[in-house]
């Protein structure tokens, strides 16, 4: 059987972050530095950056509709002189140097859709 710690409300309060008992100095209100803090943070959460809708140019993979040779950051093509598709985010192989486009790179399902 667990006792609760003693309270005497003239002596003790409890802490507002963890509900403990502690003997009150001043005008503190949390019963150690850490309560204090996880209390601070609670009230002033981190604002979160919004993700970007695309990916920069430089780590985007295009391909060619005329010869599908594939370009990363590269929106034209210098041989047949078209501009390529995007394929969307992706990097060099660090195999063969080849641009792979991350969509290459996730199974897929019969339909052809990439499985999340």
């Amino acid at each position: 059987m667990i006792i609760p710690p003693s309270r005497n409300v003239g002596v003790t309060i409890a802490c507002e972050m963890c509900s403990r008992a502690f003997a009150p100095s001043g005008r503190r209100r949390y019963c150690s530095d850490p309560c204090r803090q996880a209390a601070w943070r609670q009230r002033h959460p981190a604002p979160v950056a919004p993700l970007p809708s695309r990916a920069p140019r430089s780590a985007t993979v295009y391909q060619c509709a005329a010869c599908e040779a594939r370009y990363l950051g590269e929106q034209w093509c210098p041989d047949c002189q078209r501009p390529c598709r995007r394929l969307g985010p992706g990097g060099l192989c660090p195999h063969c140097d080849e641009p792979v486009a991350q969509a290459d790179l996730l199974p897929t399902t019969e339909g052809g859709a990439a499985v999340s």
